[in-house]
Parts: C-alpha cells; sequence; structure tokens
C-alpha cells in the first residue's frame, strides 16, 4: 500500500512538473505581434483622395488615415475623429465636435482646420477624388472653434454620416497633403514603414496614437498576390496569415476541413458589371447595348467565374441596399432577342470588339466565359489582359475600351451616371435631373421611390451589363481575431487584430 501510495505520489509530481515547464516555456515566449495580410492588387499610391482604386482604402483606411466616422462590419457608423455629432431637422447643417489632443504623424495637430482644409480640398473642381460630389454639395464650413466644425449642406443628405467614413473622406495634414501617395501622413495607429514595389507595403504601429495600448500588432506586411492559385498556396503554406477577399472558392473544402484555418463568407454592396463605353459605335446604340446584355447568362457567369458565390442583379444596386428593386427580368437571357435586337441596328456581324480585362480571377475568368457567350449572337470580343495599372490609366482615365469586366466595391456610387466624363460615358440629362431629385429628398420612402426609378432607367438604358453582386471570402489563420465577414466597404481593420 505504501508503496503504491508512493508511486502515485510520484506521478502527480512529475504532471506538475510538466505543467510548470509548459508555463515557464509559454511565458518565456513573447506573444505572436506581427502578421502578414493578401490582397489581390497593388494600388498605385496611398492617397484614397486621389485615386479611385478600392486597393488604396484597403491599406490606409482606418490604419494610416482616419475620418470623422467609422463604418463597422455591419454598415453602422460609430465617432472616430469625431466624438460626437447633431444634425437639425432639415438635414441640412451638421456639427461635428472633434476629439481633442489629435495629433497627425508629423506631430501637427489635428483639429478644426485641418478638417476644413481637408473637405475644401475634396471639393475643389481640380480635385480627383472621386467623391467629390459629396464635398461639392457643402455650401459652407463654419469653425466657431478648434475642436468644432459646422457643415451647411446645399441639399440634405441622409447618407453623410456614412460617406464621411469613407476613404475619400479622410482627414489629412495640409502640409503634407501634396505627398500623400508616397509619403502618406495621417492620424492613425499605423504609418507606412516600407514599399516594396510590385511585392508589399509594412505598416508598424505608431506608438503616438491615443490608444496605442490598444493595438495588439506591432507590424503588419501586406503581399500583393493577384493569382489566385498562389493565393490559396500562400495561405495553405502560411506565409500569409489572412487573405481578406481571397479568390478561393474552389479550394474552400481543404480549409473548411482543416483546423489550422477559419472560413469567413459574407455580403457586400459591390457590383460586378461588364462595363460598356457608351461613346464608341456602335456601342452608343441602346440596341447595341441591350443586345450584350441579352447575350449574358448571368447565372453561368457566377457559375464560372465565381464558383457560384454570387447574386444576380438587374441594375447597379444589389440586395440588402435601401431602395433596391429586382429587376432582372430587364435585359434577362436571351440570345434569340439579343441577335434581333442587333439587326434591329443595322449592325454587320460579326460586330468585332475589345475586353480589356485586369488581373483578377473574377475578371479574367468571367471574361472568358462571356466573350464566349457574345460569339453566339455574332459578337467576336477579342480579349486583351492588361495589369492594374495598365487598367486604371487607359481604361478608367482615358476610355480606352469597348468593354471591360470590373466590381465596383463602393456602396453609395450609383451618382457615377450623373458624373461627367465618366468612364462610360453615358450621358443622360433624365438621370441628371432624377438624380438631383434624389439628392434634394430626405424622406426615406420618397427617396427610395425614386431610387427605384433611377434603378429602372440605367437598366433600360442597359448602361453597363450588370452581372451579380459578389459574395465574399475570407480564409485566415484559424488564431487570428478580429476579422470582418461582411463588408459594406473594402478596408483590413488593422487596429483589431490580435492573436488569439
Amino acid at each position: 500500500m505504501t508503496k503504491t501510495l508512493s508511486l502515485r505520489g510520484l506521478a502527480s509530481a512529475a504532471v506538475l512538473l510538466g505543467a510548470a515547464l509548459v508555463a515557464t516555456t509559454a511565458a518565456a515566449q513573447p506573444k505572436k505581434d506581427t502578421a502578414v495580410l493578401g490582397m489581390a492588387l497593388e494600388p498605385p499610391g496611398l492617397d484614397p483622395t486621389a485615386g479611385a482604386a478600392s486597393a488604396i482604402a484597403e491599406i490606409v483606411l482606418y490604419n494610416v488615415f482616419e475620418t470623422l466616422t467609422k463604418i463597422g462590419s455591419d454598415g453602422s457608423t460609430a465617432p472616430l475623429l469625431a466624438r460626437r455629432w447633431t444634425v437639425s431637422p432639415d438635414l441640412r447643417t451638421w456639427t461635428f465636435s472633434l476629439r481633442a489632443g489629435v495629433k497627425f504623424h508629423n506631430g501637427q495637430p489635428c483639429d478644426a482646420a485641418a478638417v476644413k482644409f481637408s473637405f475644401e480640398r475634396a471639393a475643389d473642381k481640380a480635385s480627383p477624388n472621386k467623391d467629390r460630389a459629396t464635398f461639392a454639395n457643402i455650401e459652407r464650413i463654419d469653425t466657431p472653434d478648434p475642436l468644432t466644425v459646422v457643415l451647411a449642406l446645399k441639399n440634405p443628405n441622409p447618407d453623410l454620416l456614412f460617406q464621411l467614413g469613407q476613404a475619400t473622406a479622410v482627414i489629412v495634414e495640409p502640409t503634407s497633403a501634396a505627398t500623400n501617395a508616397t509619403q502618406p501622413v495621417g492620424t492613425g495607429p499605423y504609418r507606412l514603414e516600407g514599399w516594396a514595389r510590385g511585392s508589399s507595403v509594412t505598416l508598424a504601429r505608431w506608438d503616438g496614437w491615443r490608444d496605442a495600448k490598444d493595438v495588439a500588432l506591432r507590424r503588419v506586411t501586406i503581399r500583393f498576390i493577384s493569382d489566385a492559385a498562389a493565393q490559396v498556396a500562400a495561405l495553405l503554406s502560411g506565409d500569409v496569415d489572412a487573405f481578406p477577399r481571397v479568390a478561393a472558392a474552389r479550394s474552400l473544402p481543404m480549409f473548411q476541413g482543416n483546423r489550422k484555418f477559419q472560413v469567413l463568407v459574407g455580403g457586400s454592396r459591390a457590383k460586378t458589371i461588364l462595363a460598356i463605353n457608351n461613346k464608341r459605335k456602335p456601342l452608343d446604340d441602346v440596341r447595341v447595348r441591350r443586345a450584350i446584355a441579352a447575350a449574358i447568362d448571368r447565372r453561368a457567369v457566377i457559375d464560372g467565374s465565381a464558383d457560384g458565390y454570387g447574386v444576380p442583379i438587374g441594375s447597379y444596386l444589389v440586395p440588402g441596399a435601401p431602395g433596391y428593386v429586382d429587376l432582372t427580368a430587364v435585359n434577362a437571357y436571351d440570345p434569340a432577342k439579343a441577335r434581333a435586337l442587333l439587326r434591329q441596328a443595322g449592325v454587320a456581324l460579326p460586330l468585332q470588339l475589345t475586353m480589356k480585362l485586369p488581373p483578377v480571377a473574377y475578371a479574367r475568368q468571367g471574361g472568358e466565359i462571356i466573350a464566349a457567350m457574345l460569339a453566339q449572337v455574332g459578337i467576336e470580343a477579342k480579349i486583351e489582359n492588361v495589369e492594374w495599372a495598365q487598367w486604371l490609366s487607359g481604361v478608367y482615365g482615358q476610355k480606352a475600351y469597348d468593354l471591360t469586366v470590373i466590381s465596383h466595391v463602393e456602396p453609395l456610387d450609383f451618382g457615377n451616371f450623373a458624373r461627367p466624363n465618366y468612364y462610360w460615358g453615358y450621358e443622360s440629362p433624365a438621370f441628371n435631373a432624377l438624380w438631383a431629385r434624389i439628392q434634394a429628398t430626405p424622406q426615406p420612402a420618397e427617396r427610395n421611390r425614386l431610387m427605384a426609378d433611377a434603378q429602372k432607367l440605367v437598366a433600360e438604358d442597359a448602361v453597363a451589363a450588370y452581372l451579380y453582386q459578389p459574395t465574399l471570402i475570407t480564409v485566415a489563420n484559424a488564431r487570428l481575431q478580429g476579422l470582418w465577414k461582411d463588408m459594406p466597404l473594402f478596408v483590413n481593420d488593422l487596429a483589431a487584430l490580435r492573436w488569439q
């Protein structure tokens, strides 16, 4: 009996000793404080007020630059640089109270003067800000004291709080604003540490941030990987810890069955479209554009280019957005109708067009499928694969294209149809008048009714072939916490990430 008790005691002692050694080893190892994220596209610069690429915001929004409000993954808005606000009943006068003591990375104060400078800069007629219309609607900016900003609007704007949380509304430091594309200076929790062009961007935690003690990751590297197979390989090898919006639909089973990974499947407000250059003949004929739309089987495009992860759309708004109406029956898949419309338009077949595709999987794969469908109705779409910088300069900037496949990810960009000289080349006095009415209407019910009319108009005008609302996939290391599942806008909130 004594011998048995002694053996048990030795076993217990061994267990306690082992636990102590494990605890000592764990305590000796520092908690992981770095991470590597993947992104499909490299931005042309890092100033979100000077470029259209959503990849800019994916790096800098809420990380390097901050806004008055912050948009959450559920689409809600919360205070950020503004700690509170009030609005007049007519939604035309907005008063923001700013956080005290906030400084830019270069030590300059972030105050009412900086906000006024940022918004007036965005509203300038020469501004390249893609949301310039939001700021041009500001009639006057008053700064009664260093921590108060009063915006007097020309038209009521019930969406203002959301718009002021987008990347185009970042607050910039006046003396450094001109060089933000390569040397961004903001108020956020991270600073640019390095940019290896063609490879990666590295951000380092800024210890001067007001809540720096709550930022778990000391350094984050964002790698640019456009090829879908390479994205999957980087995750499997551990070279990348997380890949938001990854092109891994076909490979999901290998991640979903592996406890090392987490898979987040969420919604978006993005619209994937076949953009059409409305200025080029014969694409300036609505019958030709309707023929192109009718030649495309949206479901087949979703299955072939997004592996079924998408929802068909018939106009430039997606399910879940305020005022959405289902218009998929307009310009529905009907090859016979497409051929008839081309005959009515007097188009000599085969009609030869070019289709320029950026280097993202959904565009390259979707473009091949669409080209095959167009060929069935007598349209020969010659595919030209271009790099992202070429797409931005040639297609978006110079409008040197016939067709292109692209996702517009901004949730409140319906006003693009009213933008003069936009890359679609769409000019419609009827739409412009309707959009002006929408902008002047504060009542939600009436605004939604007018938005339904706007959706019908751009669907009937076939400004583009509206394809689908993407369902977004994020694959990440199972221990990395704080990632967004749903994405009302494309952003990587790095300060929210931490290792379990």
